[in-house]
Protein backbone atom coordinates (compact mmCIF):
# COMPACT_ATOMS: atom_id res chain seq x y z
CA UNK A 1 0.00 0.00 0.00
CA UNK A 2 3.00 2.33 0.33
CA UNK A 3 3.26 2.20 -3.47
CA UNK A 4 -0.37 3.37 -3.71
CA UNK A 5 0.38 6.56 -1.82
CA UNK A 6 3.51 7.13 -3.91
CA UNK A 7 1.13 6.98 -6.90
CA UNK A 8 -1.15 9.51 -5.19
CA UNK A 9 1.85 11.81 -4.64
CA UNK A 10 2.77 11.46 -8.32
CA UNK A 11 -0.77 12.45 -9.37
CA UNK A 12 -0.55 15.50 -7.14
CA UNK A 13 2.93 16.45 -8.41
CA UNK A 14 1.92 16.04 -12.06
CA UNK A 15 -1.14 18.31 -11.77
CA UNK A 16 -0.75 21.34 -13.99
CA UNK A 17 -1.98 24.62 -12.55
CA UNK A 18 -3.54 27.24 -14.81
CA UNK A 19 -1.14 29.78 -16.27
CA UNK A 20 -2.71 33.22 -15.88
CA UNK A 21 -0.99 36.40 -17.15
CA UNK A 22 -0.04 38.89 -14.45
CA UNK A 23 -2.44 41.71 -15.23
CA UNK A 24 -5.57 42.86 -13.42
CA UNK A 25 -8.93 44.00 -14.73
CA UNK A 26 -10.91 45.69 -11.96
CA UNK A 27 -14.64 45.02 -12.24
CA UNK A 28 -15.50 48.58 -11.17
CA UNK A 29 -13.77 49.88 -14.29
CA UNK A 30 -16.45 48.17 -16.39
CA UNK A 31 -19.42 49.81 -14.69
CA UNK A 32 -20.04 47.51 -11.74
CA UNK A 33 -21.43 48.86 -8.48
CA UNK A 34 -21.12 46.63 -5.44
CA UNK A 35 -24.20 47.85 -3.60
CA UNK A 36 -26.16 44.60 -3.69
CA UNK A 37 -28.85 46.22 -5.83
CA UNK A 38 -27.45 47.12 -9.24
CA UNK A 39 -27.39 44.47 -11.96
CA UNK A 40 -23.70 44.01 -12.87
CA UNK A 41 -24.21 41.41 -15.60
CA UNK A 42 -22.92 43.72 -18.35
CA UNK A 43 -19.89 44.70 -16.28
CA UNK A 44 -18.90 41.05 -15.89
CA UNK A 45 -19.37 40.44 -19.64
CA UNK A 46 -17.28 43.48 -20.56
CA UNK A 47 -14.53 42.53 -18.10
CA UNK A 48 -14.36 39.00 -19.51
CA UNK A 49 -14.22 40.36 -23.07
CA UNK A 50 -11.48 42.87 -22.24
CA UNK A 51 -9.44 40.36 -20.27
CA UNK A 52 -9.73 37.74 -23.01
CA UNK A 53 -8.86 40.26 -25.78
CA UNK A 54 -5.70 41.21 -23.87
CA UNK A 55 -4.63 37.56 -23.65
CA UNK A 56 -5.94 36.89 -20.17
CA UNK A 57 -5.40 38.00 -16.59
CA UNK A 58 -7.27 38.44 -13.32
CA UNK A 59 -10.75 39.92 -13.15
CA UNK A 60 -10.74 41.43 -9.66
CA UNK A 61 -14.07 41.67 -7.87
CA UNK A 62 -13.39 44.05 -4.95
CA UNK A 63 -15.22 44.27 -1.63
CA UNK A 64 -18.96 44.70 -2.04
CA UNK A 65 -21.96 42.73 -3.28
CA UNK A 66 -22.39 42.34 -7.04
CA UNK A 67 -25.60 40.96 -8.56
CA UNK A 68 -25.34 39.25 -11.91
CA UNK A 69 -26.61 36.64 -14.32
CA UNK A 70 -24.35 33.80 -15.53
CA UNK A 71 -20.60 34.35 -15.95
CA UNK A 72 -18.92 32.56 -18.87
CA UNK A 73 -15.16 32.34 -18.40
CA UNK A 74 -12.62 32.14 -21.19
CA UNK A 75 -9.07 30.83 -21.39
CA UNK A 76 -6.35 32.33 -19.18
CA UNK A 77 -8.81 34.15 -16.91
CA UNK A 78 -8.86 34.10 -13.11
CA UNK A 79 -12.13 35.37 -11.61
CA UNK A 80 -10.69 36.73 -8.36
CA UNK A 81 -13.35 37.33 -5.71
CA UNK A 82 -11.59 39.40 -3.05
CA UNK A 83 -12.10 38.99 0.67
CA UNK A 84 -15.30 40.85 1.55
CA UNK A 85 -16.69 40.52 -1.99
CA UNK A 86 -19.85 38.58 -2.80
CA UNK A 87 -21.14 37.69 -6.25
CA UNK A 88 -24.90 37.17 -5.97
CA UNK A 89 -26.39 35.32 -8.92
CA UNK A 90 -29.85 36.62 -9.71
CA UNK A 91 -32.28 33.68 -9.45
CA UNK A 92 -34.32 34.52 -12.55
CA UNK A 93 -34.24 31.51 -14.89
CA UNK A 94 -34.60 33.55 -18.09
CA UNK A 95 -31.18 35.05 -17.44
CA UNK A 96 -29.61 31.60 -17.87
CA UNK A 97 -30.75 31.34 -21.48
CA UNK A 98 -30.02 30.67 -24.30
CA UNK A 99 -29.38 27.00 -23.50
CA UNK A 100 -25.80 25.69 -23.45
CA UNK A 101 -24.33 22.20 -23.71
CA UNK A 102 -24.34 20.98 -20.14
CA UNK A 103 -24.71 17.91 -17.92
CA UNK A 104 -27.46 17.18 -15.43
CA UNK A 105 -27.19 14.06 -13.29
CA UNK A 106 -24.79 12.54 -15.79
CA UNK A 107 -26.84 13.27 -18.93
CA UNK A 108 -25.86 15.59 -21.79
CA UNK A 109 -28.38 18.08 -23.09
CA UNK A 110 -29.00 21.73 -23.92
CA UNK A 111 -30.14 23.40 -20.72
CA UNK A 112 -29.92 26.46 -18.52
CA UNK A 113 -26.41 27.86 -18.33
CA UNK A 114 -24.52 26.98 -15.16
CA UNK A 115 -24.02 30.08 -13.03
CA UNK A 116 -20.28 30.02 -13.79
CA UNK A 117 -19.53 28.14 -17.01
CA UNK A 118 -16.67 27.54 -19.40
CA UNK A 119 -16.59 25.17 -22.34
CA UNK A 120 -13.46 24.06 -24.17
CA UNK A 121 -11.23 26.59 -22.38
CA UNK A 122 -7.74 26.25 -20.91
CA UNK A 123 -6.21 27.86 -17.82
CA UNK A 124 -9.24 29.08 -15.89
CA UNK A 125 -9.48 29.91 -12.22
CA UNK A 126 -11.88 31.14 -9.55
CA UNK A 127 -9.90 32.41 -6.56
CA UNK A 128 -9.97 34.75 -3.57
CA UNK A 129 -11.49 34.81 -0.12
CA UNK A 130 -14.92 36.03 -1.19
CA UNK A 131 -18.32 34.40 -1.56
CA UNK A 132 -20.38 33.07 -4.43
CA UNK A 133 -24.11 33.04 -3.65
CA UNK A 134 -26.38 31.11 -6.00
CA UNK A 135 -29.64 32.61 -4.77
CA UNK A 136 -31.26 29.23 -4.17
CA UNK A 137 -33.95 28.92 -1.52
CA UNK A 138 -37.43 27.50 -1.01
CA UNK A 139 -39.00 30.05 -3.38
CA UNK A 140 -36.25 30.22 -6.06
CA UNK A 141 -34.70 27.22 -7.85
CA UNK A 142 -35.09 24.72 -4.99
CA UNK A 143 -38.87 24.49 -5.24
CA UNK A 144 -38.54 22.93 -8.71
CA UNK A 145 -37.40 19.78 -6.94
CA UNK A 146 -40.90 19.38 -5.51
CA UNK A 147 -41.62 17.32 -2.41
CA UNK A 148 -40.79 19.23 0.76
CA UNK A 149 -39.13 21.90 -1.41
CA UNK A 150 -42.27 22.50 -3.41
CA UNK A 151 -43.44 25.77 -1.93
CA UNK A 152 -45.74 27.34 -4.51
CA UNK A 153 -44.89 24.71 -7.12
CA UNK A 154 -46.23 21.36 -8.23
CA UNK A 155 -44.25 18.36 -7.04
CA UNK A 156 -44.13 17.21 -10.65
CA UNK A 157 -42.16 20.11 -12.13
CA UNK A 158 -38.75 18.48 -12.40
CA UNK A 159 -39.88 14.86 -12.62
CA UNK A 160 -41.41 15.02 -16.10
CA UNK A 161 -38.38 16.57 -17.83
CA UNK A 162 -35.95 14.36 -15.89
CA UNK A 163 -37.75 11.20 -17.01
CA UNK A 164 -38.05 12.42 -20.61
CA UNK A 165 -34.37 13.41 -20.78
CA UNK A 166 -33.39 9.97 -19.48
CA UNK A 167 -35.52 8.39 -22.18
CA UNK A 168 -33.93 10.64 -24.86
CA UNK A 169 -30.51 9.42 -23.75
CA UNK A 170 -31.58 5.76 -23.89
CA UNK A 171 -33.05 6.39 -27.35
CA UNK A 172 -29.80 8.02 -28.52
CA UNK A 173 -31.52 11.28 -29.44
CA UNK A 174 -28.75 13.65 -30.65
CA UNK A 175 -27.64 15.93 -27.85
CA UNK A 176 -28.37 19.15 -29.77
CA UNK A 177 -32.01 18.03 -30.02
CA UNK A 178 -32.33 17.46 -26.28
CA UNK A 179 -33.47 20.97 -25.37
CA UNK A 180 -34.57 21.20 -21.75
CA UNK A 181 -34.36 24.77 -20.60
CA UNK A 182 -37.37 27.06 -20.24
CA UNK A 183 -40.23 25.08 -18.71
CA UNK A 184 -38.22 21.93 -18.00
CA UNK A 185 -37.35 22.88 -14.42
CA UNK A 186 -33.89 21.26 -14.45
CA UNK A 187 -31.89 23.48 -12.07
CA UNK A 188 -28.44 24.55 -13.32
CA UNK A 189 -25.18 23.52 -11.65
CA UNK A 190 -23.32 26.37 -9.92
CA UNK A 191 -19.79 25.99 -11.36
CA UNK A 192 -19.33 23.76 -14.41
CA UNK A 193 -16.15 23.81 -16.48
CA UNK A 194 -16.95 21.57 -19.45
CA UNK A 195 -14.11 20.01 -21.48
CA UNK A 196 -11.51 22.36 -19.96
CA UNK A 197 -7.84 21.95 -19.09
CA UNK A 198 -6.02 23.32 -16.06
CA UNK A 199 -8.79 24.46 -13.75
CA UNK A 200 -8.29 25.96 -10.28
CA UNK A 201 -11.03 26.79 -7.76
CA UNK A 202 -9.47 28.12 -4.57
CA UNK A 203 -10.40 30.00 -1.42
CA UNK A 204 -14.00 30.93 -2.14
CA UNK A 205 -17.15 30.13 -0.16
CA UNK A 206 -20.03 28.76 -2.22
CA UNK A 207 -23.56 28.88 -0.84
CA UNK A 208 -27.23 28.61 -1.81
CA UNK A 209 -26.59 26.64 -4.99
CA UNK A 210 -29.50 25.81 -7.31
CA UNK A 211 -28.09 22.29 -7.81
CA UNK A 212 -24.60 20.69 -7.65
CA UNK A 213 -21.94 23.19 -6.49
CA UNK A 214 -18.72 22.27 -8.33
CA UNK A 215 -19.14 19.94 -11.32
CA UNK A 216 -16.13 19.74 -13.67
CA UNK A 217 -17.12 17.62 -16.68
CA UNK A 218 -14.61 15.98 -19.04
CA UNK A 219 -11.79 18.16 -17.66
CA UNK A 220 -8.09 17.50 -17.22
CA UNK A 221 -6.00 18.81 -14.31
CA UNK A 222 -8.51 20.18 -11.82
CA UNK A 223 -7.56 21.57 -8.39
CA UNK A 224 -10.19 22.45 -5.78
CA UNK A 225 -8.48 23.87 -2.70
CA UNK A 226 -9.60 25.63 0.51
CA UNK A 227 -13.17 25.97 -0.75
CA UNK A 228 -16.11 26.11 1.65
CA UNK A 229 -19.21 24.44 0.21
CA UNK A 230 -22.17 25.50 2.35
CA UNK A 231 -25.48 24.73 0.69
CA UNK A 232 -28.24 22.65 2.26
CA UNK A 233 -30.67 22.68 -0.65
CA UNK A 234 -31.86 19.70 -2.74
CA UNK A 235 -29.08 17.96 -4.69
CA UNK A 236 -26.52 20.37 -3.18
CA UNK A 237 -23.58 18.03 -3.87
CA UNK A 238 -20.33 19.76 -2.93
CA UNK A 239 -17.76 18.69 -5.53
CA UNK A 240 -18.64 16.22 -8.29
CA UNK A 241 -15.83 15.60 -10.79
CA UNK A 242 -17.40 13.81 -13.75
CA UNK A 243 -15.33 11.91 -16.33
CA UNK A 244 -12.28 13.98 -15.34
CA UNK A 245 -8.59 13.01 -15.25
CA UNK A 246 -6.14 14.20 -12.59
CA UNK A 247 -8.13 15.92 -9.85
CA UNK A 248 -7.02 17.21 -6.45
CA UNK A 249 -9.59 18.18 -3.80
CA UNK A 250 -7.86 19.36 -0.63
CA UNK A 251 -8.34 21.47 2.51
CA UNK A 252 -12.05 21.97 1.75
CA UNK A 253 -15.10 22.09 3.99
CA UNK A 254 -18.41 20.54 2.98
CA UNK A 255 -21.73 21.19 4.70
CA UNK A 256 -24.18 20.12 2.03
CA UNK A 257 -27.70 18.96 1.27
CA UNK A 258 -26.45 15.92 -0.64
CA UNK A 259 -23.11 14.13 -1.14
CA UNK A 260 -20.06 16.11 0.00
CA UNK A 261 -17.79 14.72 -2.74
CA UNK A 262 -19.23 12.42 -5.42
CA UNK A 263 -17.07 11.04 -8.21
CA UNK A 264 -19.05 10.37 -11.38
CA UNK A 265 -18.75 9.37 -15.06
CA UNK A 266 -22.11 9.66 -16.78
CA UNK A 267 -25.42 7.87 -16.56
CA UNK A 268 -26.50 4.74 -18.42
CA UNK A 269 -26.42 4.93 -22.25
CA UNK A 270 -24.93 8.44 -22.18
CA UNK A 271 -22.13 7.40 -19.85
CA UNK A 272 -21.37 4.37 -22.02
CA UNK A 273 -21.45 6.50 -25.21
CA UNK A 274 -19.01 9.09 -23.84
CA UNK A 275 -17.04 6.23 -22.25
CA UNK A 276 -14.66 8.37 -20.21
CA UNK A 277 -13.78 7.24 -16.69
CA UNK A 278 -13.07 9.55 -13.80
CA UNK A 279 -9.49 8.70 -12.87
CA UNK A 280 -6.53 9.77 -10.76
CA UNK A 281 -8.48 11.55 -8.01
CA UNK A 282 -6.74 12.66 -4.79
CA UNK A 283 -8.83 13.86 -1.83
CA UNK A 284 -6.91 15.14 1.19
CA UNK A 285 -7.49 16.97 4.46
CA UNK A 286 -11.16 17.77 3.94
CA UNK A 287 -13.90 18.24 6.52
CA UNK A 288 -17.36 16.81 5.89
CA UNK A 289 -20.36 17.84 7.97
CA UNK A 290 -23.97 17.37 6.82
CA UNK A 291 -24.39 15.32 3.66
CA UNK A 292 -25.79 12.14 2.18
CA UNK A 293 -22.21 10.84 2.03
CA UNK A 294 -18.67 11.99 2.78
CA UNK A 295 -16.45 10.51 0.05
CA UNK A 296 -18.82 9.01 -2.51
CA UNK A 297 -18.49 7.23 -5.85
CA UNK A 298 -21.57 7.10 -8.06
CA UNK A 299 -24.30 6.79 -8.82
CA UNK A 300 -23.84 8.19 -12.35
CA UNK A 301 -20.89 5.92 -12.94
CA UNK A 302 -21.44 4.17 -16.27
CA UNK A 303 -18.07 5.32 -17.64
CA UNK A 304 -16.21 3.86 -14.64
CA UNK A 305 -13.86 5.18 -11.99
CA UNK A 306 -10.28 4.21 -11.14
CA UNK A 307 -7.42 5.31 -8.94
CA UNK A 308 -9.12 7.20 -6.12
CA UNK A 309 -7.03 8.15 -3.08
CA UNK A 310 -8.70 9.72 -0.04
CA UNK A 311 -6.70 10.52 3.10
CA UNK A 312 -6.60 12.61 6.27
CA UNK A 313 -10.27 13.60 6.23
CA UNK A 314 -12.64 14.32 9.10
CA UNK A 315 -16.37 13.68 8.98
CA UNK A 316 -19.10 14.19 11.56
CA UNK A 317 -22.67 15.42 11.82
CA UNK A 318 -26.05 14.22 13.04
CA UNK A 319 -26.97 14.87 9.39
CA UNK A 320 -24.12 12.83 7.85
CA UNK A 321 -25.76 9.74 6.42
CA UNK A 322 -22.72 7.76 5.18
CA UNK A 323 -18.95 8.12 5.47
CA UNK A 324 -17.46 6.04 2.61
CA UNK A 325 -20.06 5.30 -0.04
CA UNK A 326 -20.14 3.55 -3.43
CA UNK A 327 -23.52 3.43 -5.18
CA UNK A 328 -24.42 1.76 -8.47
CA UNK A 329 -26.79 -0.86 -9.95
CA UNK A 330 -27.26 -3.04 -13.03
CA UNK A 331 -28.79 -0.14 -14.98
CA UNK A 332 -25.71 2.08 -14.40
CA UNK A 333 -23.01 -0.60 -14.55
CA UNK A 334 -19.45 0.70 -14.71
CA UNK A 335 -16.08 -0.59 -13.52
CA UNK A 336 -15.04 0.98 -10.20
CA UNK A 337 -11.55 -0.07 -9.18
CA UNK A 338 -8.41 0.68 -7.24
CA UNK A 339 -9.84 2.73 -4.39
CA UNK A 340 -7.66 3.67 -1.40
CA UNK A 341 -8.78 5.33 1.83
CA UNK A 342 -6.63 6.01 4.89
CA UNK A 343 -6.46 8.11 8.06
CA UNK A 344 -10.12 9.09 8.18
CA UNK A 345 -11.77 10.18 11.42
CA UNK A 346 -15.53 9.94 11.71
CA UNK A 347 -17.46 11.31 14.68
CA UNK A 348 -21.16 10.73 14.13
CA UNK A 349 -22.57 8.97 11.07
CA UNK A 350 -25.50 6.77 10.18
CA UNK A 351 -23.77 4.14 7.97
CA UNK A 352 -19.97 3.92 7.99
CA UNK A 353 -19.05 1.84 4.92
CA UNK A 354 -21.50 1.44 2.04
CA UNK A 355 -20.97 -0.44 -1.24
CA UNK A 356 -24.42 -0.83 -2.72
CA UNK A 357 -25.37 -2.55 -6.01
CA UNK A 358 -29.07 -1.93 -5.26
CA UNK A 359 -29.12 1.88 -5.49
CA UNK A 360 -32.27 3.47 -7.00
CA UNK A 361 -33.43 1.11 -9.81
CA UNK A 362 -31.52 -1.77 -8.22
CA UNK A 363 -31.12 -4.98 -10.21
CA UNK A 364 -33.25 -3.95 -13.17
CA UNK A 365 -30.76 -3.75 -16.04
CA UNK A 366 -28.30 -5.66 -18.18
CA UNK A 367 -25.09 -3.89 -17.10
CA UNK A 368 -23.67 -5.59 -14.04
CA UNK A 369 -21.36 -3.24 -12.14
CA UNK A 370 -17.87 -4.21 -11.09
CA UNK A 371 -16.42 -2.89 -7.84
CA UNK A 372 -12.99 -4.29 -7.06
CA UNK A 373 -9.72 -3.65 -5.28
CA UNK A 374 -10.80 -1.51 -2.32
CA UNK A 375 -8.52 -0.86 0.66
CA UNK A 376 -9.68 1.09 3.71
CA UNK A 377 -7.15 1.54 6.51
CA UNK A 378 -6.83 3.49 9.72
CA UNK A 379 -10.48 4.49 9.91
CA UNK A 380 -11.86 5.53 13.30
CA UNK A 381 -15.55 6.01 14.04
CA UNK A 382 -17.01 7.24 17.31
CA UNK A 383 -20.73 6.63 16.73
CA UNK A 384 -22.46 4.80 13.90
CA UNK A 385 -25.93 3.38 13.58
CA UNK A 386 -24.61 0.70 11.19
CA UNK A 387 -21.06 -0.20 10.27
CA UNK A 388 -21.68 -1.97 6.95
CA UNK A 389 -24.10 -1.84 4.09
CA UNK A 390 -22.06 -3.86 1.60
CA UNK A 391 -24.30 -5.63 -0.92
CA UNK A 392 -23.27 -7.13 -4.23
CA UNK A 393 -25.29 -9.41 -6.50
CA UNK A 394 -25.10 -13.16 -5.98
CA UNK A 395 -24.12 -13.68 -9.64
CA UNK A 396 -21.84 -10.62 -9.59
CA UNK A 397 -20.16 -10.16 -6.21
CA UNK A 398 -18.10 -7.21 -5.06
CA UNK A 399 -14.42 -8.20 -5.37
CA UNK A 400 -11.40 -7.80 -3.07
CA UNK A 401 -12.30 -5.49 -0.21
CA UNK A 402 -9.63 -5.18 2.49
CA UNK A 403 -10.27 -3.42 5.81
CA UNK A 404 -7.22 -2.81 8.01
CA UNK A 405 -6.98 -1.10 11.41
CA UNK A 406 -10.60 -0.03 11.73
CA UNK A 407 -11.92 1.10 15.11
CA UNK A 408 -15.65 1.64 15.64
CA UNK A 409 -16.20 2.74 19.25
CA UNK A 410 -20.00 2.60 19.27
CA UNK A 411 -22.26 0.98 16.70
CA UNK A 412 -25.94 0.12 17.08
CA UNK A 413 -25.51 -2.76 14.64
CA UNK A 414 -22.88 -4.38 12.44
CA UNK A 415 -25.13 -4.19 9.37
CA UNK A 416 -24.99 -6.26 6.19
CA UNK A 417 -22.13 -7.80 4.21
CA UNK A 418 -23.40 -10.01 1.39
CA UNK A 419 -22.11 -11.24 -1.94
CA UNK A 420 -18.51 -10.13 -1.59
CA UNK A 421 -15.64 -12.26 -2.87
CA UNK A 422 -12.49 -11.88 -0.77
CA UNK A 423 -13.67 -9.57 2.02
CA UNK A 424 -10.62 -9.38 4.30
CA UNK A 425 -10.65 -7.86 7.80
CA UNK A 426 -7.40 -7.16 9.62
CA UNK A 427 -7.61 -5.64 13.12
CA UNK A 428 -11.22 -4.47 12.84
CA UNK A 429 -12.64 -3.62 16.29
CA UNK A 430 -16.36 -2.88 16.72
CA UNK A 431 -17.84 -2.09 20.14
CA UNK A 432 -14.66 -3.34 21.78
CA UNK A 433 -14.82 -6.73 20.03
CA UNK A 434 -12.64 -8.01 17.25
CA UNK A 435 -14.70 -8.42 14.09
CA UNK A 436 -13.74 -11.23 11.70
CA UNK A 437 -15.80 -11.63 8.58
CA UNK A 438 -16.66 -15.23 7.83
Amino acid sequence: SAADWITAAHIRDALRAPVIPDRDFILLDYGAVGDGRQDCSEAFKKAVQACSAAGGGRIVVPEGTYRTGPIHLRSRIDLHVAQGATIEFIPEPDRYLPPVLTHWEGLEFMGYSPLIYARGQTDIAITGGGTLDGGGNETTWWHWKGGRWGIGKSDEDQKFARAKLMQDAENHVPVHKRIYADGAYLRPPFIQPFDCERVLIEGVTIRSAPFWLINPVLCRDVTVRRVRCESLGPNSDGCDPESCRNVLIEDCLFDTGDDCIAIKSGRNADGRRINTPCENIVIANCDMMAGHGGVVIGSEISGGVRNVFAEDCRMSSPDLERAIRIKTNSVRGGVIEHLRYRNIEVGQVRDAIVINYFYEEGDAGAFDPIVRDVLIENLTIENAERVFQVRGFERDPILDVHLRDILVANADEIGIVEHVSNFVTDNVIINGQRYDYT
